[in-house]
């Protein structure tokens, strides 16, 4: 339960860990309490980008940059039509917004579609205890009244864990729609005119996604998370694409099951993050969560396909669990680790040799984020002129 309120600064707010850490600050936002898993962000910039992304559905991000909400938020940047965060940590919130987008502050936005966060505690300690102690629970308790902490610590407990969690249905489309292909002129291509169509698996897609597409001749049909292969192969698809999106993939059976279909089809693939470990699964390997994942706009991933290193955005609690040194016989032809963080040596992409499909574990559509990765829609592209010709 949240309400809005404006003035919030001097309201009291306590953040709670599911392992009895407490840290104390002001309300940021909407005044009242949430739960969450809590993550931690290491992006410098993009944080209207990061709040959108459905892929945070049911997270309370921690941002480690101390200075956070100094542009404002603008009507532009949105990668959804909402703030999909649980809950929102800032060290030290910009007290007055200065950019020739901005419409509103970040706190305003936060209140409005009723966000709970908190600012001015030490987010560094926080982000420390999270890399050590790994991704938990977590709740926000705003208000002049709150309850007292054994009270805080047991209704934190007893909030739902992200293992085990299914929740694309959740953020993703209910009615398919389709983003037209953008011509040479910078104007829409007419619906089927297209150099090529696309149908997209929305488990939780951001809005830049399909957009790139289009900026390469793509016409994109953008499908529930529950679509069916006959649904995929309704808009006589040139390529299938998975998206992003939020949960646990070991809960993602129907994906896996209309993925195996593509595979088996040898219809050009491309997944990214969600999408990613879907082909995992597909595939036949195992999907493990991460101590406390991989989140922001800076992580070095290299390409082992080419050996250049990219400077990539992520936003992952899970992994696929396949070998890097060797590829691996699947029923649907040998499978290769084609890109790793060089952080820790996850598995942040797949390529099948022996047919067209591949998959990234981060987000090449750059919002917000460096475009190292764009070439990654060139290579979607050629797959599918390939498989014309």
């Amino acid at each position: 339960m949240t309400t809005s309120t404006r003035g919030t600064a001097k309201i009291p707010a306590v953040l709670v860990l599911e392992d009895g850490r407490i840290f104390r600050g002001r309300a940021y936002g909407a005044v009242g309490e949430t739960f969450g898993e809590a993550v931690f962000s290491t992006g410098m910039t993009g944080y209207q980008e990061t709040l959108t992304d459905p892929s945070y559905h049911r997270q309370v991000v921690v941002m480690t940059a101390p200075h956070v909400g100094n542009t404002g938020v603008n009507d532009e940047d949105p990668e959804s039509a909402r703030i999909w965060v649980a809950g929102y940590v800032v060290r030290d919130p910009a007290r007055i917004p200065s950019n020739w987008r901005s419409r509103r502050s970040l706190d305003e936005e936060l209140a409005k579609q009723g966000v709970v966060g908190i600012s001015g505690i030490d987010t560094r300690a926080l982000t420390r205890h999270l890399r050590e102690r790994g991704a938990m629970r977590v709740g926000i308790f705003s208000g002049h009244s709150l309850p007292d902490e054994g009270t805080m610590l047991a209704e934190v407990r007893q909030a739902p864990e992200m293992t085990g969690a299914d929740l694309s249905v959740e953020v993703a489309t209910k009615e398919t729609y389709v983003v037209p292909a953008i011509g040479p002129d910078g104007g829409a291509v007419p619906i089927g005119a297209a150099k090529f169509t696309v149908a997209a698996i929305d488990l939780g897609i951001k809005g830049m996604t399909p957009h790139r597409m289009a900026e390469r001749g793509i016409e994109v049909h953008v499908l529930p998370a529950t679509a069916t292969a006959e649904d995929v192969y309704a808009v006589n698809p040139d390529g299938v694409f998975f998206s992003n999106g939020p949960g646990d993939p070991s809960t993602a059976d129907h994906p896996v099951a209309v993925m195996r279909e593509v595979l088996s089809r040898k219809t050009p693939l491309f997944g990214i993050c969600f999408g990613n470990q879907i082909l995992g699964r597909a595939l036949g390997f195992g999907t493990y969560k991460l101590k406390y994942g991989h989140r922001g706009i800076n992580q070095p991933v290299q390409d082992r396909t080419t050996g250049k290193v990219e400077v990539t955005a992520h936003n992952h609690g899970f992994a696929v669990d396949a070998p890097l040194d060797r590829a691996t016989d699947t029923p649907y032809g040998r499978v290769e680790v084609s890109h790793v963080c060089l952080n820790d040596d996850v598995v942040e992409g797949l390529q099948l040799l022996d047919q067209p499909a591949f998959s990234v574990q981060y987000h090449p559509e750059a919002a917000a984020g460096p475009h190292d990765a764009a070439y990654l829609f060139d290579r979607f592209v050629s797959l599918m002129e390939g498989q014309r010709a």
